[in-house]
């Protein structure tokens, strides 16, 4: 196991871990465990293991890509202390929580069937009657070739509600919490970013972390500015029992 806690120690971790536990809404749980790492750098490339490297188990809170500050919140929205962060971040990232490279989530939608039980797919609840169905064999280029090597391509049906569908019946039904993907059209991915719906009052944000070249850290961007420009979205909504 690899462990590298950032900016807080021990202990200063195990209080915000404490905190957030006592808070009942998991959308609101998850607003405050995603609050800690404003500011945190965006770095990629933090996990290890690949094809021919064995997998380790990473807990770095020093620098996220989109993905891992995702693994990070939900991890600790189902703790209540630091071992149990530790374990559930093994159910979050690998399927059944056996850590290796070809049972970890390399794609968003890996979390609706590995983590059904802690969040559900709320895509065409919120799209309001927008939303649109495809079927894409994930990992497999047009070329017929991989993008990511070692991982078996898998079919998939994917529910997004397109970009120019984003009307406000739309955005009133997202959440604070919700985890958002931001769909791609490309062959053989389903998501191109994810991140997390923020509430403030009437504005609606998406907390991520970025690795444009101005940014690469985790911040809050206007919704609608930012999905300018993007294919479409699908969410999943935490669920109580998270």
């Amino acid at each position: 196991m690899h462990i590298d806690t950032g900016r807080w120690k021990g202990e200063e971790l195990g209080e915000i871990i404490s905190r957030a536990s006592q808070i009942d809404n998991p959308g609101r749980r998850i607003a405050f465990i995603s609050e800690q790492f404003l500011g945190n750098a965006y770095q990629e490339s933090t996990l290890i293991g690949d094809e021919h490297l064995p997998e380790v188990l990473v807990i770095n809170l020093s620098g996220f890509d989109c993905f891992t500050l995702l693994d990070y919140v939900e991890a600790l929205r189902r703790s209540d202390s630091f071992a149990r962060f530790t374990a559930a971040l093994k159910e979050v990232r690998y399927r059944d929580g056996v850590v290796s490279f070809t049972t970890r989530n390399h794609f968003f939608t890996d979390w609706i069937d590995r983590n059904a039980a802690f969040v559900g797919d709320v895509t065409e609840q919120i799209g309001s009657g927008k939303a649109r169905h495809v079927q894409k064999i994930l990992n497999l280029k047009e070329d017929g070739s991989l993008f990511i090597k070692g991982i078996k391509p898998v079919t998939r049906s994917i529910t997004y509600v397109p970009a120019d569908a984003l009307d406000e019946t739309v955005m009133r039904n997202l959440r604070t919490g919700d985890y958002a993907g931001i769909y791609s059209a490309m062959q053989g991915l389903d998501t191109s970013h994810v991140g997390i719906i923020i509430r403030k009052g009437d504005a609606i944000f998406l907390r991520h972390a970025s690795s444009a070249a101005d940014l690469r850290r985790v911040l809050d961007q206007d919704v609608r500015r930012y999905m300018a420009g993007k294919s479409g979205l699908i969410v999943l909504r935490p669920l109580k029992n998270g």
